[in-house]
């Protein structure tokens, strides 16, 4: 029987074939979002629904969902895109460790951690069944955050019941939590320390009158907090960065993979590296981004052809810099939300503080979703997607057969509810 994972890799592959999608008219420019976290990752929606539903009541034309290591979500997110007439992006985010770089205490999209280095895959189509060698890595990355998460856990709750709230959590009863808050299986939960973060902050609600919550928190946490009583994304917040950070008491050191077995698991998912570009989303911006002409050169020395934006963290002129010299030096270029947070920021991306993205760099930011989109297709048809180091011939090629497949999809009896 076949999951709904792969009924969606198959719905997508059947949609045409390639010489006929070559030929077919584009899409025009739709608002596009390539990158966002959906439950049970930790994430601002209650839902995969709620998610496609805001999507569809936005005017949302192609949505990218990059999860941490649950692709059976995808299933379920395509299911319900599909009746929004709403474009599927499948990719992923892990993080991994470059141990040179460490060494020298060099920082790079972790403005907190040296050699710490999130990366991102574009386009995978390999999820539903994976292969041997993709099965080994996630299996150690999961092992790795499954046993780190557990020891979060209970030294959390040391913490607490040291200090006078003994909440009797455990790694179990907070995955109880995240499967009731987003009524999802199970195995689909890998917990995050926002997750973490979160249960003892309810239970801590739970237990402690509101008058009496600044008191007990100054005690667990060895600090006065900012947040007030009543405050409970801000309270999640301070248990986090008092007790779970480097030198604090319920730290525990996370174990990462190497960069090449990151890039080899979204080469077995066949999909796209893609390089996530702070800028100045940290203040000031890190070395290892600045200037961009030197970040675009590691880029390509690590051969990969793909940066992603989250422009809310960006303002419009830097953004523009980077997204224009990037483009200029032949990456192609996505734009996202994240949200991993629990804010419900508007889906369509802007800039910092709500200002909106400027017409020429959504348009770079369009032209790489119809890319993504076109290796989507083209490897589900067994056939060489995009590759780093691809020309601007080839770029365009790419482009205008992905915005044909996103109309197919939008056009097809299946959409919209048909």
């Amino acid at each position: 029987m076949q999951s709904e994972s792969e009924k969606a890799l198959g719905n997508l592959r059947d949609l045409a074939t390639v010489a006929q999608m070559e030929s077919a008219a584009p899409s025009p420019r739709l608002p596009a979002n390539a990158h966002l976290h959906l439950p049970p990752n930790f994430s601002a929606f209650q839902s995969v629904r709620q998610a496609v539903d805001l999507a569809g009541q936005q005017q949302i034309g192609v949505l990218g969902v990059s999860n941490y290591y649950d692709y059976e979500v995808y299933g379920d997110f395509s299911k319900l895109a599909r009746k929004q007439g709403i474009f599927p992006l499948y990719g992923l985010e892990i993080i991994c460790l470059l141990e040179d770089l460490q060494k020298l205490g060099i920082k790079l999209n972790d403005p907190g951690n040296p050699g710490k280095l999130y990366i991102c895959g574009k386009g995978i189509t390999r999820f539903a069944k994976m292969s041997p060698k993709a099965d080994a890595i996630l299996g150690t990355i999961l092992r790795n955050d499954s046993t780190r998460m557990a020891k979060v856990v209970q030294l959390l709750a040391d913490v607490f019941a040291q200090r006078g709230v003994d909440t009797g959590l455990t790694e179990s009863a907070v995955i109880d939590r995240v499967v009731a808050r987003h009524d999802c299986p199970r195995q689909r939960v890998y917990l995050q320390e926002r997750h973490v973060c979160q249960a003892f902050q309810e239970r801590f609600f739970e237990l402690v009158p509101q008058s009496q919550r600044i008191e007990k928190l100054t005690r667990i946490l060895g600090a006065a907090p900012k947040a007030s009583a009543d405050d409970a994304v801000k309270i999640q917040n301070e248990i986090r960065s008092h007790l779970l950070k480097s030198g604090k008491s319920a730290y525990v050191p996370e174990t990462f993979i190497g960069f090449a077995d990151a890039i080899r698991l979204i080469s077995e998912l066949r999909g796209i590296p893609c390089y996530p570009t702070l800028a100045d989303g940290t203040q000031p911006i890190c070395p290892f981004e600045e200037p961009v002409e030197k970040l675009i050169a590691q880029i390509k020395d690590w051969k990969i052809g793909c940066a992603e934006f989250i422009p809310v963290r960006n303002t419009p002129e830097v953004l523009g810099k980077y997204v224009k010299a990037m483009r200029t030096a032949g990456l192609i270029l996505t734009a996202g939300t994240e949200h991993n947070t629990l804010e419900l920021l508007p889906i369509e991306p802007t800039c910092l503080n709500g200002v909106p993205i400027p017409d020429d760099i959504k348009a770079i930011f369009w032209e790489g979703a119809c890319v993504v989109a076109a290796h989507q297709f083209l490897t589900l048809h067994g056939q060489i997607g995009y590759e780093a180091g691809s020309g601007e011939k080839r770029i365009a090629q790419l482009a205008h057969l992905g915005a044909a497949v996103i109309q197919k999809y939008r056009n097809s009896p299946e959409a919209h509810g048909n």
